[in-house]
């Protein structure tokens, strides 16, 4: 799976409406050029193809008062809204993605009701120990890794990055039940995108074509 598609819905989304511009500046406000392939050419590619797909619909505007070009407005549709929860509860209870799609849900968590996501993240740690015993049980040889030699250096990563990951989502839950941060259903979510006109203290200043557009 690729983040892209889950943070440019959530970036629309989270806005009602917003043309490309706009969510390459969300997107760079989180960091997301940083930990994920979300880079301009990505991400305006990924909102026409999903307009074209019909998970956003995109609005021709006029051309501006200071005479710049017209510029495509999206809007997240139905099947977008289906698509985007879809994408999130996958990402957050899979261990075998990579850690943009994992950073992508966890900055939507809280777009699911307290109690499913606390649920999807149990199940998330249930199938990381699922795949920790399967892969112990299948490649570590009896007397331990260092029978291996180096490579069993290999089999440690792995055992740590899971027993890592594992802690890391209980942590996560022991927070949420204790009542951190606000869910869907239970008051005023944290905005996490920029209005319009707001200060982007990260963007990178990196010029695209579609910039305009």
């Amino acid at each position: 799976m690729s983040a892209i598609r889950l943070l440019v819905l959530g970036a629309v989304r989270q806005h009602g409406r917003a043309h490309g511009y706009q969510v390459r500046n969300d997107l760079e406000y989180w960091g997301a050029h940083e930990w994920s392939n979300a880079k301009p050419g990505s991400v305006y590619h990924a909102l026409k193809q999903m307009a074209r797909q019909g998970l956003l619909h995109a609005h021709e505007t006029e051309p501006s008062t200071a005479g710049g070009p017209p510029r495509t407005e999206y809007e997240i549709t139905g099947r977008g809204e289906e698509e985007f929860f879809r994408l999130l509860r996958e990402s957050l209870v899979s261990y075998d993605q990579k850690p943009d799609v994992r950073s992508a849900a966890i900055g939507f968590l809280v777009e699911l009701p307290r109690a499913e996501a606390l649920e999807l993240l149990r199940e998330r740690i249930r199938r990381i120990g699922r795949w920790r015993d399967s892969v112990t049980g299948e490649y570590l040889p009896e007397g331990g890794p260092q029978q291996l030699g180096h490579i069993g250096e290999i089999m440690r990563m792995w055992i740590h990055t899971a027993d890592s990951d594992a802690a890391w989502t209980q942590g996560l839950i022991d927070r949420l039940e204790a009542g951190a941060y606000t869910f869907a259903g239970e008051g005023e979510p944290f905005v996490g995108v920029l209005a319009e006109g707001q200060e982007n203290p990260y963007v990178t200043g990196e010029r695209h074509p579609e910039d305009d557009r």
